[in-house]
């Protein structure tokens, strides 16, 4: 029986996706708390922030399981406008950035995907798990025994629990097990309380306190721009993990619209803008979130906790919190990419191991993606440009030089191709050059082949073009009327 995508997406196993969006709930609180920080502004902005996200990412989103908030990489292209301008200017960026997202979305922008390798996804995933564990260590830096202990309490109860039962995740277990036993024991513990003020109230609608001008748009129109692209590309890149975690495809262009819609939100009720949480969504879906139903209940059960809850949530131990973290920065790195790193061919290893050093030096995953996929693009195009082939035949009896070029000609190979040919060895012949098993793809590689017919027609040697497919003939046509004219055979 055919199962509709609403029931699919929604109320497959409803429990099951609430404890998974809960796990992801929990996992979001130190890190929105610590990017809140980073961006300089008050947990609560970041709180409010990944409550609307959730809600309206559920709705508006493609990729069902995807958990997104409030994150570190927009937190820190936010910051500085914080610092200079205020946060009203800060919300306003957030609309701008919201709605940069949604015209990326119509544009179709979101199938540059295709262009990042697997290299550069698994040195992102590694880097961001390295980046979770670090924000971890202030936590822990130089506390008592007493902490490390509740830590280690933490971790053996999100491990062992598992192969008791799998009913209710471990993670929420921790969670209520470490906390009671905070309470009842009264231990000397750093609680959620102590990370920053947890919100009073419901978030409330209101536009950003700035003049509408055009000195207030050339203020946040490149902050804008920064949080946009940030969180395009953030939100892309854990969309496409989820997609090889469950096996299923999903719609990056409406992704990253869903996610312009949500920012505006988050903007217009006081939050600062997000984007996909990579950490939280691996542990959403280890946990069972398949569908849209935990994304909700992940940003509604937020806004539970921070309000309904806070007085509970207040005393939950932050050494809780921080054994969450760890088990999320465990299940997001790739750990069979160690071993790989001697089996892959060594420009895979050093783009995945130059995308992990860059993001996690600079803390901008944003960067070690660009470098990651810059890197791949030359060593790709000097993969290709090598497999360029030009075989040089002589018949002297016929006084012709005949050059078979074989391969891909374009603006990396297209040297090669010309100094493959010795203009003055042919004094006295005729030249053939045969491209039938080659193909010109640019203008470069179209400015090359002029050259090389220039170059003998300024020694009178007469030359011939044969075989060009009909793509590079169209191309040269359009191009280069001199090199077409000699060409003589039929298109392929």
């Amino acid at each position: 029986m055919t199962v509709s995508p609403l029931r699919q997406e929604w109320l497959t196993n409803p429990v099951r996706e609430m404890l998974a969006g809960a796990v992801a709930t929990f996992a979001l609180i130190p890190e929105v708390i610590a990017f809140s920080f980073a961006a300089g502004v008050d947990p609560q902005v970041g709180l409010f922030a990944s409550f609307v996200i959730g809600i309206v990412i559920a709705f508006a989103g493609a990729r069902p399981a995807m958990i997104s908030a409030a994150a570190g990489s927009v937190a820190l292209v936010a910051a500085p406008l914080v610092h200079s301008h205020g946060l009203p200017y800060l919300f306003a960026a957030g609309i701008l950035a919201g709605l940069m997202q949604i015209a990326f979305g119509l544009l179709r922008l979101g199938t540059l995907m295709r262009f990042v390798s697997a290299s550069v996804r698994t040195g992102f995933v590694n880097a961001l798990a390295i980046l979770i564990f670090s924000a971890q260590v202030p936590q822990v830096l130089g506390a008592d025994w007493i902490t490390y202990a509740v830590l280690a309490a933490g971790l053996v109860i999100i491990y062992l629990v598992p192969r008791i039962t799998t009913a209710i995740p471990s993670p929420l277990i921790c969670i209520v097990v470490l906390t009671v036993a905070n309470i009842w024991l009264g231990l000397p513990l750093k609680t959620v309380a102590d990370l920053g003020r947890l919100p009073e109230s419901l978030p409330i609608f209101s536009l950003p306190a700035v003049p509408l001008g055009l000195d207030t748009l050339r203020i946040i129109a490149l902050p804008a721009l920064a949080i946009a692209m940030v969180g395009m590309l953030e939100s892309m890149m854990t969309a496409s993990v989820v997609d090889e975690l469950t096996d299923t495809p999903s719609n990056k262009n409406r992704e990253c619209s869903g996610l312009g819609l949500a920012n505006i939100a988050a903007s217009l009720f006081g939050g600062i803008a997000g984007c996909g949480m990579i950490g939280q969504t691996v542990s959403n879906v280890k946990y069972g979130g398949r569908g849209r139903l935990s994304t909700l209940f992940a940003g509604a059960f937020l806004l539970i906790l921070m309000v309904l809850l806070r007085r509970w949530v207040s005393q939950v131990p932050v050494a809780a919190l921080v054994a969450i973290m760890v088990m999320v920065s465990i299940d997001t790195f790739d750990w069979s990419s160690l071993r790989a790193l001697v089996r892959h061919p060594r420009t895979s290893s050093f783009v995945m191991l130059a995308t992990v050093l860059v993001t996690v030096a600079s803390h901008n995953l944003a960067l070690g993606v660009t470098v990651g996929v810059l890197l791949s693009g030359v060593f790709f195009t000097s993969k290709v440009a090598r497999l360029l082939n030009i075989a040089r035949e002589v018949d002297a009896g016929a006084g012709r030089i005949a050059y078979r070029v074989r391969g891909q000609v374009f603006f990396a190979s297209a040297d090669m191709f010309v100094d493959a040919f010795d203009f003055r060895e042919a004094l006295g012949s005729s030249v053939l050059i045969d491209v039938s098993a080659a193909h010109f793809w640019d203008i470069t590689a179209v400015s090359a082949l002029e050259k090389v017919v220039a170059r003998f027609r300024s020694h009178e040697v007469p030359v011939e073009v044969v075989g060009l497919n009909r793509a590079s003939a169209t191309l040269i046509e359009q191009l280069d009327k001199s090199v077409a004219a000699v060409e003589t055979a039929e298109f392929r």
